[in-house]
């Protein structure tokens, strides 16, 4: 018995001589992942708070090189070549640095990462690229720094900075429709489904691109699907109606409202009614 108590005792104690406060970080670590068309992007930074402090102009003096985050540095991964403020940027992880400006930041990615703020050398080899953008003030204060991806198109999208009562987005682009065209092309020249007609023409129809070519296509994947379901058939009717034949664009979204119907699918029900109302006012 004395042996068991003095065991416990023991334990008790190496547990408490282990022990370790832990608090929140002040900034803590946040990560973002996004597709942009077929890009994939990834944003690593942590995330300082304002506090009662005046945040640009004061904290981070204007005109002066910033690390863009707290901790280690701010770092963003393409996974595709990228074109940002006219620059092309090989894929890879760069360093995001920024020079707040009263109306105007400039945003400079760098090819070196592993550094803990501005680098005490900066060389200027190692800047990838460099992006002029205008400031906005906002109406309200952004407590937490925020760095996201917004304004997402296929081949584009914007990177965004938000803290305290200041926003920029820096316009970039990606190399999607490069890669959607290859891999239509090399589709369409083996053995095509149903499914690569399709996608080839409602991509077409999304970029605005050869609508003959689109109706093509459509048509093709149409005549080998048995029973084509009413979204494929609402797509059909806007390559239809943007190829100009708006007599088959009508007829086919007449059908794909009746499927709608037979679904119980509002939301087309109301697309269909709407492209219909249109359509035959003209």
């Amino acid at each position: 018995m004395k042996k068991l108590l003095l065991f416990t005792l023991l334990l008790a104690f190496s547990f408490s001589m282990n022990a370790q406060v832990t608090t929140p970080q002040p900034s803590p670590f946040s990560k973002v992942e996004q597709k942009v068309g077929l890009t994939d992007i990834t944003i690593e930074y942590s995330r300082p708070g304002v506090k009662d402090r005046k945040i640009f102009g004061g904290l981070e003096a204007y005109d002066k090189m910033w690390r863009t985050g707290a901790n280690k540095n701010t770092i963003i991964t393409f996974s595709d070549p990228i074109t940002i403020g006219g620059n092309k940027v090989p894929a890879g992880s760069y360093a995001i640095f920024t020079k707040p400006g009263e109306s105007l930041w400039e945003v400079y990615l760098y090819s070196d990462t592993e550094n803990w703020g501005v680098p005490q050398e900066w060389d200027e080899s190692k800047v990838a690229a460099i992006a002029k953008v205008q400031s906005h003030k906002l109406p309200f204060n952004v407590e937490t720094l925020s760095i996201d991806i917004n304004n997402i198109r296929n081949g584009s999208a914007t990177l965004d900075i938000i803290w305290a009562d200041t926003y920029i987005a820096v316009p970039f682009t990606v190399p999607t429709d490069e890669k959607v065209l290859t891999s239509i092309n090399d589709a369409l020249n083996g053995n095509p489904t149903a499914q690569d007609y399709y996608a080839a023409s409602v991509y077409y129809l999304q970029e605005g691109k050869d609508m003959k070519q689109a109706k093509e296509w459509i048509d093709k994947a149409m005549s080998m699907t048995e029973k084509p379901a009413f979204w494929q058939l609402r797509q059909q009717s806007l390559i239809y109606a943007k190829a100009g034949d708006k007599d088959g664009a009508i007829a086919l979204a007449k059908k794909s409202l009746a499927g709608a119907k037979e679904a119980g699918n509002n939301q087309y029900v109301k697309f269909n009614e709407e492209s219909l109302k249109e359509w035959e006012a003209n």
